[in-house]
């Protein structure tokens, strides 16, 4: 009977049905919506900063209307410098003036001689003979005196009394005719010419005379208001730069932006040209206004390209994670982790590119190198290139660069990968940051010495932009050197330079194995050298499995007398035990050592070589112990039976025990998934199986080592991992060359037979004694 194949809906559906899937579905949606945002933000931009030669030519494409903002500006300062400057009146001071003139010719009645007058009112109004019948005149009509008095306070509001400095800010400072006067709430525009500077004391008392006159005062009357004025030594009014700067700026705010029209086809900059800020300015307006101006269909248009080429990028990262990458296949976190990764660095390239176009070179190429780096550790040099490669892509579409500055961040790329092969120490990094760096430095050079004009300045920044580009790639090696335990924590992997910190034989569980278990420490010494070689024969990570194996029975530590080799001769603890308890006794040590390992925090790649390097094999000894005592117990039971049914005529009958099953004496597992736990559990069994060799020769360990791996093969203990037939026949040579040099052969040397006689005749001597 034919079954039929499923067709192409019903593959979609199971496809979609499936969790793994969904979520790489939804992340990848995701990652197209933010990632064509950015691109698109990021392609409306400038790009360009003031004051670097273009390396294109570019005209106004649409027809707009642009601000002025210089000939706005000029129009602002102009206004501002036609707005009047604000004065304020002191009013004390030209109150001081009129209460000290408005009852002068009441105070002066009764005074017939000049001598009657008090002296320092005579100072202070200059007081004559002449002036004082005058005041004697005025005491009649006190009322017409007020009056002239009251005049002359208004006059001194409009006719400002300044110091020199003030005077001089008065004439000179802008190009209105005209100052404010602020008395109060109330405000007078007068002419700037009617300021006086009472430092000057012949146009003082000209003003003093002028305003005296035009307030009625006549005669030597005149003469004592003039001298009152002329010997105050205030000034009335003061500059006031706060209001003036409030009057200035609104001044400016009233003009309106001038505006012009600009052509298509007007040039913006042309190559080899400095940019300009004025020039910076018309492009950023260019932009806006094609953006704006465009045909009802170009622009969805144009965007919707723009997400059809993000999409196509995370499409190509979908399909080869899953097809390279199974670990992204498996992890639906890890696919998140991967498309944010993606996308920030995206994000930071845009935003630091548009921020700062000077470092277009630095912010462009820096975090893409970050983001190589990052898969390399975490994944490998393959996944590092090609997520690299596209990130690289979709950092070109959105900063529209040249295809020589592609190229050289594609090299940058390649050469991160290549020296990041395996993060073993420090200066693995180090020497990638630096040979990173001298690859995107050189690669830069060459773009612009291709692409940009050949001028000296352009020459200058050229160089610039090759430092800057390997700087960043120095930045880069840094920075991964501070984030690495954050990453290894983020993506779930433990680095050579972590795994080369475990393995130092001073590490506190190390320590406390060699301690509790020293049998345990060196049998795990062994089978990590073992192991070592055997996973470097068949390209797995022999540092990995070194320290897995070193760390894969620390459980033994809570019962180390339990286990063979910690017994120092003596009765062994499992003579007193059933077979059952024995084997919870052995079986335990892998729980143990799991809870050990979580205590003390070790990476989540070694609870593996912890759990699975026994996988469910059997454990033989107890078993065939445990079969033994309930076949003699069946043996006996069948005995009494026997004699039962002798002594009561057949009629006799009890239960017969049961033989152990032998999934009862298994390990629990898991069992290998790793082709490096795999190489563990070969060389762990057969470590401890040849111990029991007599005459360990390579070729019975040859033949030990074929058989249990054979027969772990037909067990199903590496169904789980990858490992292929081909890579387990090296493995068992690798094995067998390995085990072979550990316990080879030793020349017995020969002894002289006086030297044998005297030993013995000692040893007689002593043993009398």
């Amino acid at each position: 009977m034919r079954v039929r194949e499923p067709d192409l809906r019903e593959r979609v559906r199971r496809a979609l049905q499936s969790g793994p899937f969904g979520w790489a579905l939804v992340t990848c949606v995701v990652f197209v919506l933010v990632s064509s945002a950015v691109v698109i933000w990021s392609r409306e931009q400038p790009l360009v900063a003031v004051g670097r030669v273009m390396s294109e030519t570019r005209d106004v494409r649409v027809a707009f209307t642009v601000a002025d903002e210089s000939e706005t500006s000029a129009r602002r300062d102009l206004a501002r410098q036609q707005t009047p400057r604000v004065f304020v009146a002191d009013e004390s001071a030209i109150e001081a003036i009129r209460s000290s003139l408005e009852n002068l010719p009441t105070a002066l009645a009764g005074v017939s001689v000049l001598e009657g007058v008090e002296p320092q009112i005579r100072e202070r109004f200059r007081l004559t003979e002449d002036g004082l019948s005058a005041l004697k005149g005025e005491a009649s009509s006190i009322a017409s005196w007020q009056e002239k008095v009251r005049r002359l306070h208004e006059l001194l509001r409009e006719r400002p009394l300044l110091d020199a400095q003030t005077w001089q800010r008065a004439l000179q400072e802008g190009s209105s005719a005209r100052i404010e006067l602020r008395v109060g709430s109330v405000r007078l525009s007068v002419p700037r010419t009617a300021v006086v500077n009472i430092s000057d004391p012949d146009s003082l008392e000209e003003a003093s005379l002028s305003l005296a006159r035009r307030a009625g005062f006549e005669g030597a009357s005149a003469s004592v208001v003039a001298s009152r004025l002329l010997s105050g030594g205030r000034p009335t009014y003061r500059y006031d730069a706060a209001g003036t700067t409030s009057a200035q700026n609104q001044a400016a705010s009233a003009v309106e932006p001038v505006a012009r029209e600009v052509p298509a086809g007007t040039p913006i900059f042309s190559r080899g040209q400095r940019l300009s800020s004025s020039q910076y300015e018309l492009h950023k307006a260019e932009l806006s206004a094609f953006s704006a101006n465009a045909e009802g269909w170009a622009r969805p248009l144009q965007r919707l390209a723009v997400v059809l080429a993000v999409a196509a990028v995370a499409l190509a990262a979908a399909v080869y994670g899953s097809m390279f990458v199974p670990r992204l296949k498996r992890n639906p976190s890890r696919m998140a982790g991967l498309g944010v990764l993606l996308g920030s660095c995206l994000l930071l390239s845009a935003v630091a590119s548009a921020t700062n176009p000077q470092l277009l070179a630095q912010t462009s190429s820096t975090p893409v190198l970050f983001a190589a780096v990052i898969l390399a550790i975490a994944y490998d040099r393959r996944v590092a290139l090609a997520m690299g490669t596209l990130l690289a892509v979709l950092v070109g579409l959105a900063l529209r660069l040249p295809i020589g500055m592609l190229g050289a961040i594609l090299a940058g790329v390649c050469v991160a990968a290549w020296r990041l092969g395996e993060v073993r120490d420090r200066r693995g990094l180090v020497a990638m940051a630096l040979w990173t760096g001298l690859a995107i430095g050189i690669a830069v050079l060459l773009a612009g010495l291709i692409e940009r004009p050949m001028t000296g300045e352009s020459l200058r920044e050229t160089l610039f932009d090759a430092a800057l580009a390997a700087l960043g790639a120095v930045l880069v090696g840094a920075v991964t050197l501070f984030v690495l335990p954050l990453v290894e924590r983020a993506f779930d992997i433990t680095t050579g330079m972590t795994l080369i910190e475990l393995r130092d034989p001073k590490q506190p569980l190390l320590r406390r194995l060699q301690q509790r278990a020293p049998g345990t420490y060196n049998h795990s010494l062994n089978v990590a050298s073992i192991a070592e070689a055997a996973a470097d024969a068949i390209g797995a990570d022999p540092l990995l499995t070194y320290v897995g194996a070193l760390y894969h029975d620390i459980g033994k530590m809570n019962k180390p007398e339990y286990f063979v080799e910690n017994q120092s001769g003596g009765p062994n603890r499992h003579d007193k035990l059933s077979p059952a308890m024995s084997l919870l006794v052995i079986v335990g040590h892998v729980k143990d050592g799991s809870e050990i390992a979580r205590e003390y925090g070790l990476p989540r790649p070694l609870l593996h070589f912890i759990e699975a390097h026994h996988g469910t094999t059997l454990v033989e000894y107890f078993y065939q112990r445990a079969r033994q005592k309930a076949e003699q117990e069946l043996e006996d039971t069948r005995a009494l039976q026997s004699v039962s049914e002798s002594s009561s005529g057949g009629r006799g009958s009890s239960a017969e025990p049961e033989l152990p099953a032998e999934v009862e004496y298994r390990y629990p597992g898991p069992r290998p998934r790793t082709k490096e736990c795999a190489m563990l559990m070969l060389a762990d069994a057969v470590e401890s199986a040849t111990r029991t060799l007599a005459e360990p020769t390579p070729s019975r360990i040859d033949q030990l080592v074929r058989t249990l791996a054979n027969k772990r093969l037909l067990d199903g203990q590496f169904d789980d991992c990858d490992l292929t037939l081909r890579e387990l026949h090296i493995a068992a040579e690798s094995i067998s060359k390995t085990v072979a040099a550990i316990y080879h052969g030793r020349i017995a040397y020969p002894t002289d037979k006086r030297d044998e006689s005297r030993t013995g005749q000692t040893t007689a001597a002593s043993g009398a004694r």
